[in-house]
C-alpha cells in the first residue's frame, strides 16, 4: 500500500488540468482560499475556503477556478489509513466512505484544521529517504486526528446548493446525458440534441466549461467503467469493451493505454 500523500498548491484561473481523471485511492480536497469549481462524476460543486470534498476511488472528477487564486491541499489515502476506531466518530462510519462527501468548517474553527494539515503535508514532504517507519506513522496520525477535528467542528452536506450559471447548468446536463447513456452507441450530436445544441456549440461551450472536449469526456467516461468493470469482473476485455460503449476492440484498447499508461490485461493483472 502506497503512503499518504498530501500537498498544497496554489491554483489561478489559467489553470488548466489535462482532462478528468480518478485515482485508486481516496481524495480528500480542501480549499485553503479562495473557490473552486469541482466536478464529480456529473455533479458540480463550489467549494468556498473551509470547504472539504471526499472523493471515493475510481470517482472521475476535475477541477476549475473561474473565480481567483485558490490555495488547496490534495491528501490521498486508502481506507486502511483510518481506524475503526476513528471511524465509528465521522458521521455515518462504514457508510461515509463510499460516496462523494463535502463538508464545511466554520471560520473560528480553520486554524485548528488547517494546523493539522500543514502537519501533514510537511511530513509527506520529505525526502523518500526519510520516510521510513516514522513517518508512516506520523501520517497516518495527522490524517485521522484531521478526521475527528472534522467530525467534531464541520458540518457535513448532504446536497450542497449549486450556484452553477445558467451555461454551466446545460453543460451538466450534457455531462448527466452522458453518464446514462455512455454503454449506447451516443455521438456528440446525440449529446447536443439533449441539451438543445448544435454539436458544434456545445463542445465549444463544453470546452470552456470544462477544459476538456465533449468526446473526450464521452470516451473517458467509457475507460472509467471500463477499468471499474476489469477489476470487478472476470469477464473478457472485448466483452467489457463493448459492455462501455466501445464498437471498436483496438480502439478501446489503445484508447485505455493512453490513458491509464498500460493496456487492459495488464490494468487487470496489476490488480
Amino acid at each position: 500500500m502506497n503512503p499518504i500523500h498530501a500537498e498544497t498548491s496554489i491554483r489561478s484561473p489559467s489553470f488548466v488540468m489535462s482532462g478528468h481523471h480518478c485515482h485508486a485511492c481516496y481524495e480528500l480536497f480542501y480549499t485553503n482560499s479562495g473557490q473552486c469549481r469541482f466536478l464529480v462524476e456529473d455533479q458540480w460543486h463550489d467549494l468556498q475556503e473551509g470547504d472539504f470534498i471526499l472523493v471515493p476511488p475510481m470517482g472521475l472528477h476535475y477541477t476549475r477556478y473561474p473565480s481567483g487564486e485558490c490555495v488547496r491541499t490534495v491528501i490521498l489515502f486508502h481506507r486502511e489509513d483510518v481506524s475503526p476506531e476513528v471511524l465509528q466518530c465521522i458521521p455515518g462510519q462504514e457508510h461515509f466512505f463510499s460516496e462523494t462527501r463535502v463538508f464545511r468548517t466554520a471560520p473560528e474553527h480553520r486554524p485548528a484544521v488547517t494546523d493539522l494539515i500543514a502537519r501533514l503535508t510537511e511530513e509527506a514532504s520529505r525526502e523518500a529517504e526519510e520516510n521510513g517507519a516514522c513517518s508512516l506513522f506520523l501520517r497516518r496520525l495527522f490524517l485521522q486526528a484531521l478526521f475527528l477535528q472534522c467530525a467534531r467542528v464541520c458540518t457535513f452536506i448532504s446536497n450542497l446548493p449549486s450556484e452553477i450559471r445558467t451555461d454551466n447548468r446545460e453543460m451538466l446536463e450534457a455531462a448527466s446525458y452522458i453518464a446514462r447513456h455512455y454503454m449506447n452507441p451516443v455521438t456528440t450530436g446525440d449529446v447536443a440534441a439533449a441539451v438543445g445544441f448544435s454539436p458544434n456549440y456545445l463542445s465549444r461551450k463544453f470546452r470552456q466549461a470544462t477544459g476538456v472536449g465533449l468526446h473526450e469526456y464521452l470516451v473517458f467516461v467509457r475507460l472509467h467503467h471500463a477499468a471499474q468493470e476489469l477489476l470487478s469482473t472476470r469477464d473478457s476485455i472485448t466483452v467489457i469493451a463493448l459492455r462501455c460503449g466501445f464498437s471498436d476492440s483496438n480502439y478501446f484498447k489503445d484508447s485505455f493505454k493512453k490513458k491509464y499508461g498500460v493496456t487492459p490485461r495488464h490494468f487487470r493483472k496489476m490488480a
